[in-house]
């Protein structure tokens, strides 16, 4: 499978994911996808920030936890990676692929 990472936003497959939640590990996994979307499923525990309500709502993110941005295809939550990288976030990760590409638990 081709995977594309842009510069400067290291990526997390699905697959690495469902492995780190299993082992228990604290995530914060931040869903940017519009309610309605969000309400088809989303990853069990993810909080859902829009990508257009990601600036006003800035504060509820913990920048001390790694953070793994999901959305539909791996596009909106690449540009909040890099939204939240240049607001001072190092702990960035985009989900390779999306929902699309989720083939574990969905809540």
């Amino acid at each position: 499978m081709f995977s594309w990472q842009p510069a400067g936003i290291p990526e997390i497959t699905p697959d690495e994911l469902k492995a780190r939640l299993k082992q228990g590990e604290d995530l914060l996994i931040i869903d940017v996808r519009e309610p309605m979307e969000v309400a088809m499923g989303k990853i069990p525990g993810a909080i859902n920030i829009p990508l257009s309500q990601l600036p006003s709502r800035l504060h509820e993110i913990d920048p001390e936890k790694e953070a793994i941005l999901v959305c539909r295809s791996g596009s909106r939550s690449f540009y909040a990676a890099q939204f939240l990288q240049a607001n001072g976030f190092s702990k960035v990760k985009n989900l390779a692929g999306g929902m699309i590409s989720w083939d574990g638990e969905i809540e």
